[in-house]
């Protein structure tokens, strides 16, 4: 798929990747430049991406939101059933070209019911990073599920917005931080004075 189609055609992988980064360029202007560049789109078509897909998420006959993301992102690479405490979900995985070691990942209730959360994971059988220090923790390398791993017991957060979430976290040292995402992918870490437990 070219630039121009992403315009114009049918909303495809590229025009979704477009939606991510645009939600990305609040924290890593540089990274998601960066990849527009990769892509071989302006900063027309990634605004032009993110306002079709808005519309098709808001719209009266929209789609649920599964359905919307097999019809942008094409079946699943795979599925996978999977136990969240005493209730099991289904695990749609998705590839995108930007990040070929990490997949989209869409967690819905049982029978292709409503969908709990949408992000970036690691790909099955990619090597994750190993992370012991802030220095590990750069831009877009990890994940929420890897950086928890790495640094318990990690504290969730408001993420401020449904697309962000964040943790709090005390790294080696007991330097306190909090670990921001956008849809599941390290964006920034920042440094939080005090106990992170007892912040809202």
């Amino acid at each position: 798929m070219n630039a121009a189609a992403a315009a114009s055609g049918p909303f495809g992988p590229l025009d979704f990747q477009l939606v991510l980064l645009r939600r990305m360029a609040d924290h890593q202007p540089g990274l998601v430049e960066d990849a527009r560049r990769e892509l071989g789109v302006s900063t027309a078509q990634m605004r032009e991406a993110n306002r079709r897909w808005q519309a098709m998420v808001r719209s009266p006959r929209a789609r649920g939101a599964a359905a919307r993301y097999r019809s942008v992102l094409g079946e699943p690479e795979s599925r996978t059933r999977r136990a969240i405490g005493d209730v099991e979900c289904e695990a749609l995985l998705w590839p995108l070209p930007l990040w070929p070691d990490l997949r989209f990942e869409v967690l819905t209730a049982p029978g292709g019911g409503a969908v709990w959360n949408e992000w970036l994971v690691r790909a099955p059988g990619a090597p994750a990073p190993q992370l012991r220090t802030a220095a590990d923790l750069r831009p877009w390398t990890c994940t929420v599920d890897e950086v928890a791993r790495a640094f318990p017991p990690a504290v969730p957060l408001e993420g401020g917005a449904p697309t962000r979430s964040r943790l709090a976290c005390t790294l080696p040292g007991g330097r306190r931080c909090v670990a921001e995402f956008t849809w599941g992918l390290l964006q920034r870490l920042v440094e939080q004075p005090g106990d992170p437990a007892q912040r809202p």
